[in-house]
């Protein structure tokens, strides 16, 4: 399975998410409306990686940490969102903690008050 479709699977296991292409990549939504992961297949640069929110403090700490994993990406960088890069070997179980970080903090409480 390519880093995509683990993303993919990933998200779409997440209650009442949907995905669309938005600027031309896939993007994950809660409820179709709010984005929580945005796919970066070479968006904005010569690399493969995944742009999502991110609980604060976690960009700069996580960013501060490990560089050549972590980013602060374009245009929602400023918000605290953080960039995972695919094009070094990942850590999915690492990845999938992420992504469930991020659904938590777009999804309605309702949502997320089953999620362990």
């Amino acid at each position: 399975m390519d880093a995509l479709e683990r993303l993919r699977v990933l998200c779409l296991a997440l209650p009442e998410v949907t995905e669309r292409l938005s600027h031309g990549e896939p993007t994950w939504f809660v409820r179709g409306k709010k984005t929580f992961v945005m796919f970066a297949d070479h968006h904005h640069d010569d690399r493969l990686a995944f742009w999502c929110a991110a609980p604060h403090g976690a960009q700069e700490e996580l960013v501060g940490e490990d560089p050549e994993r972590f980013f602060r990406p374009p245009y929602v960088g400023q918000r605290g969102w953080l960039g995972v890069y695919l094009d070094v070997e990942a850590d999915w179980a690492e990845i999938a903690e992420i992504v469930a970080d991020a659904y938590r903090q777009i999804a309605p409480k309702s949502l997320t008050a089953c999620m362990s």
